[in-house]
C-alpha cells in the first residue's frame, strides 16, 4: 500500500475526515433504505450494514485499487439494486434470514466478478457504456429512491408504495415530515453559506436537533424501543454473533446452488457493471481534475476486493464515488492514504458513537437520500428534445427509465444497451457508405500522357468509375452499396473501389463484392480495389480476409493496387490500349517523333540534338534529388521516370509519373532554382538531357526554335493546369 509523503500527512488526515463525513451518513442511509424493505425492524442493522460497508471498502478498496485521492462507500445504484432485490425476495416469501443472507451473498458476487472484468481486462470496455443508458439508469434510480424513500419521509407504515403512501394521509406522522423537511433545507441551502462543512452532515445535524428539540414537548419521542421514527439499536438483534455471520455467509457462499446461483447471477452482474461503471466515470472525472491518470483494470479489482469484503461481513457494496471524492480533494487529501483514513473513521465512528447513531431519525436520512435521489435525475437530458436528430437518443432514456419503473433495474440495462446498439446500427445505415463517386474522364493518374492519349481519356474516360468508400461495409450498408453500385454495372467496364476510409467489413459485405466481380467479369471488365487497408480498428488485415472468403485468389479477375493513383494509371492503360492509340513500339523516340518538336526542319533538328546528350538510367536509378543544383530539361525517349517529393527519410508522396514522349526538370530549366523533388526511373529509360547554358547558345542562332521550345513548354505546363482544375473542381462536387 502507498504511503503518503510526512509533509502531506495532514493533508490525507482532514481530506479522509471529510470524506467521512460526506460518505457516513449516506451509506448509513442507503444501508437503512435497503432493509426497511425487509421490516421495520431491521432498520438498525441496515444502518450497521452501511458503516460496515463503508469501513471495508474504505480500508480494502484504496489498497489494491491504485487510483489517488478516490473515495470509495456505499452507493445508490448499490441500493436501488439491492432494494430491487430485497423487494422481490419478500413478494416471492423469502424467509427473513434467508432474504438477509442472500444480500450478503449477492455483495459476494458482484466483488467476485468485478476482480474477474480487472483479471480480463475489461476496465476500457465498460467505460463505453452508452450515455443514454448510463443517463437514464441513473434518473431511474433517483425515481426509484424517491419513490421508496417519500413512504419514510411521510412516516406511514413499512411496506407501502409512493402512491398508497401519498394518499394514506391519515398516517402522515408530522413530526418526521417537519424533521425530513427541516433536513431537505439545511442540506440544500446551507452549501450557499459555508463549503466548510458538507450540506448532508448540516442537514443530518439539523434533522438531529430538530427531532430532540419536538421531544422536548412529546416525551414519547425520547424512548428507543418501538420507535418507528428513529433508527433504533444499532444492529439489530439478528447481528449478536458477528463471528456467527461471517462462518454462515462462508458457508452460503460455498454451498451455492445451481437455482440460487440464477436468482443471483443476473442481479450481481447488473450490480457489478453498475458500480465498475460509477467508479470508472469517477475515476475519469477524477483524473481531469488532477492531470492523473488511473488504471481502470487495477482498479476494477480494488473495488472487487472492498465489495467482496463488504459482502462477508455483512456490508453494503459500493463505488467511487463523486461527492465525498471532491470533498477529499478540497480537504487536501493527495493519496490513497485519505481513503484508507477515511475506512477508519468510519469503524471508529460505529465503535465510539454508535448510540448517536441510534437515534438518527429515519426521516432525516429519507430526506438526505431524497436530495441524492433528485440530483440523480439527468435533467440535463431534456435538451436532447430540441433537436431531431437527439430526440431517439431521449427516447433511449426515457425508455430504460419506464423499464426502470415498471419492471426492474436489471431489465431497464438490458433495454438500455439494446436500444444503443439499435441506435448505432440505424446511425450506421443511415450515413452514406459512399464518400464520392467519380467517372474516369474526371480524374486522372498522376502519369502524364500526351496530348493524344488525353484526347482518348477524356473521351473514353467514362468507362471508369471510382467509388471512394467510408465508414462501416456490413450487412447494414450493403444493400446501399449495392444500390449506388447497380447503375454503373451496366455502363462501366472498370470499376474502382477506393477502400481507405473504411473502417470495418463483414462477409455479406464480401459476398456482395464477390457477386459485383463476377457480374464486371461476365462483361470482361474489372473489379479493382485501392488502398486496402492493412488492419481496420479491430485489427482485421482486410487482404487476408478478402482472400480467405474467396474474393481476390488469383483465380478471380480482381485487382489490387497500394494506390488509387496506381488503380488509375492501369485503368488508363487499358482505355488507351483499347483504342489503339497507345505506342505499341516501345523503341526510343527520335528528336523529330516528340510533339515539342513536330513540324521542325530536319537539318535544324540534327543541329538540335547535337546540343543535346543521351542517356540511359536504369530502373530504380536516381536523376536528381531534391536540393540538387540543375538546369537541364529532360526529354523521354523510352521508358518512364517518377517524380517523388521527399517526407522524411523513408516516405515520400509521388507528384507524378511522365512516360515515352513527355518531358520534366522544365522548373530548373525555367528559373534555375535548385530541384524540387527527386525523379527516380521507374523503368529502364532513355533521355534527352539538354542543358539551359547549350539551349541559350543555340537559341542565338535558332531564334523560331528556341522560341517554339519555349511556347510548348508553356502550353504542355497550360494544359496540365488545366486538367488539374477539372480535378479539383470534380473532387467539390
Amino acid at each position: 500500500m502507498e504511503l503518503s509523503k510526512p509533509d502531506n500527512l495532514s493533508g490525507d488526515l482532514w481530506g479522509g475526515l471529510a470524506a467521512m463525513l460526506v460518505a457516513l451518513p449516506a451509506a448509513i442511509a442507503f444501508g437503512v433504505a435497503i432493509y426497511s424493505v425487509v421490516g421495520s425492524a431491521q432498520t438498525g442493522l441496515g444502518a450497521l450494514a452501511g458503516i460496515l460497508g463503508a469501513t471495508a471498502l474504505g480500508l480494502i478498496a484504496p489498497a489494491f485499487g491504485g487510483t489517488r485521492r478516490l473515495i470509495t462507500a456505499p452507493c445508490a445504484p448499490a441500493a436501488a439494486v439491492l432494494s430491487a432485490f430485497a423487494i422481490e425476495a419478500v413478494h416471492n416469501g423469502t424467509a427473513l434470514d434467508s432474504t438477509i443472507l442472500m444480500l450478503s451473498i449477492l455483495a459476494l458476487v458482484a466483488g467476485l466478478l468485478q476482480i474477474l472484468f480487472g483479471l480480463l481486462h475489461l476496465g476500457r470496455l465498460i467505460k463505453y457504456m452508452p450515455f443514454p443508458v448510463v443517463s437514464g439508469y441513473l434518473s431511474g434510480v433517483g425515481l426509484i429512491m424517491i419513490g421508496s424513500q417519500f413512504p419514510k419521509f411521510l412516516g406511514t407504515p413499512s411496506g407501502q408504495t409512493f402512491w398508497s403512501a401519498l394518499v394514506d394521509y391519515q398516517h402522515w406522522r408530522w413530526q418526521g415530515m417537519l424533521v425530513g423537511a427541516i433536513t431537505i433545507i439545511v442540506m440544500v441551502v446551507a452549501p450557499k453559506f459555508t463549503k466548510l462543512i458538507p450540506g448532508a452532515i448540516l442537514g443530518l445535524i439539523a434533522g438531529i436537533a430538530s427531532y430532540f428539540g419536538l421531544g422536548m414537548f412529546d416525551p414519547s419521542l425520547l424512548t428507543l424501543s418501538d420507535n418507528s421514527l428513529v433508527i433504533g439499536k444499532i444492529g439489530g438483534d439478528t447481528s449478536a454473533n458477528f463471528v456467527s455471520g461471517l462462518h454462515q455467509r462462508w458457508d452460503a457462499l460455498t454451498e451455492l446452488n445451481w437455482h440460487q446461483l440464477q436468482v443471483l447471477i443476473f442481479p450481481a452482474m447488473t450490480l457489478a457493471v453498475l458500480l465498475s461503471i460509477d467508479t470508472l466515470k469517477t475515476c475519469l472525472v477524477l483524473d481531469a481534475l488532477t492531470r492523473s491518470r488511473h488504471d481502470s483494470d487495477r482498479e476494477l479489482i480494488g473495488q472487487g476486493l472492498g465489495n467482496f469484503a463488504a459482502g462477508m461481513i455483512g456490508g453494503i457494496p459500493g463505488a467511487g464515488t463523486m461527492g465525498a471524492t471532491l470533498v477529499n480533494i478540497s480537504g487536501g487529501g493527495n493519496s490513497r492514504l485519505s481513503g484508507t483514513i477515511e475506512g477508519v473513521l468510519a469503524l471508529a465512528t460505529f465503535v465510539l458513537l454508535a448510540n448517536l447513531v441510534s437515534w438518527v431519525p429515519v426521516a432525516a436520512l429519507a430526506g438526505i437520500l431524497l436530495v441524492i435521489g433528485v440530483r440523480m435525475i439527468d435533467r440535463t437530458s431534456l435538451q436532447l428534445l430540441k433537436s431531431r436528430q437527439t430526440i431517439l437518443d431521449f427516447a433511449v432514456i426515457a425508455a430504460v427509465i419506464v423499464t426502470a419503473l415498471t419492471v426492474s433495474l436489471i431489465a431497464a440495462s438490458g433495454v438500455g444497451v439494446l436500444l444503443a446498439i439499435g441506435l448505432f446500427l440505424r446511425e450506421q445505415i443511415g450515413g452514406s457508405i459512399v464518400h464520392r463517386k467519380t467517372l474516369g474522364n474526371a480524374m486522372s493518374s498522376k502519369r502524364v500522357r500526351s496530348r493524344d492519349e488525353m484526347d482518348i481519356l477524356t473521351q473514353h474516360g467514362n468507362r471508369a468509375v471510382i467509388l471512394e468508400l467510408q465508414g462501416s461495409l456490413f450487412f447494414g450498408t450493403a444493400n446501399q452499396l449495392y444500390s449506388s453500385l447497380e447503375p454503373e454495372l451496366k455502363t462501366r467496364d472498370f470499376v474502382i473501389l477506393d477502400m481507405r476510409r473504411i473502417q470495418t467489413v463483414d462477409v455479406t459485405a464480401a459476398h456482395l463484392l464477390e457477386q459485383v466481380k463476377d457480374m464486371l467479369a461476365d462483361k470482361k471488365g474489372s473489379l479493382i480495389f485501392s488502398q486496402i487497408p492493412l488492419n481496420l480498428p479491430s485489427g482485421r488485415d482486410v487482404q487476408k480476409y478478402f482472400d480467405q472468403v474467396g474474393l481476390i485468389r488469383n483465380i478471380n479477375p480482381v485487382r489490387l493496387f497500394d494506390s488509387l493513383d496506381d488503380a488509375l494509371e492501369w485503368v488508363e492503360d487499358q482505355i488507351i490500349a483499347d483504342a489503339s492509340l497507345k505506342h505499341q513500339d516501345e523503341s526510343p523516340l527520335e528528336l523529330h517523333e516528340l510533339d515539342l518538336f513536330s513540324g521542325r526542319k530536319e537539318e535544324t533538328l540534327i543541329a538540335f540534338e547535337q546540343c543535346m546528350e543521351k542517356k540511359s538510367v536504369v530502373a530504380g536509378e536516381r536523376i536528381f534529388s531534391q536540393g540538387d543544383a540543375g538546369d537541364e530539361l529532360f526529354l523521354i525517349r523510352r521508358g518512364s521516370i517518377r517524380i517523388l517529393l521527399p517526407l522524411n527519410d523513408r516516405q515520400s508522396h509521388h507528384l507524378g509519373t511522365f512516360g515515352r514522349g513527355a518531358f520534366f526538370g522544365e522548373m530548373g530549366f525555367l528559373d534555375g532554382e535548385s530541384r524540387s523533388a527527386d525523379a527516380v526511373a521507374f523503368t529502364d529509360t532513355e533521355l534527352y538531357v539538354l542543358s539551359r547554358k547549350s539551349f541559350d547558345v543555340f537559341a542565338e542562332h535558332h531564334k523560331k526554335l528556341g522560341l517554339r521550345l519555349m511556347e510548348g513548354l508553356a502550353s504542355v505546363l497550360a494544359g496540365r493546369l488545366r486538367f488539374t482544375n477539372k480535378e479539383l473542381r470534380a473532387l467539390e462536387s
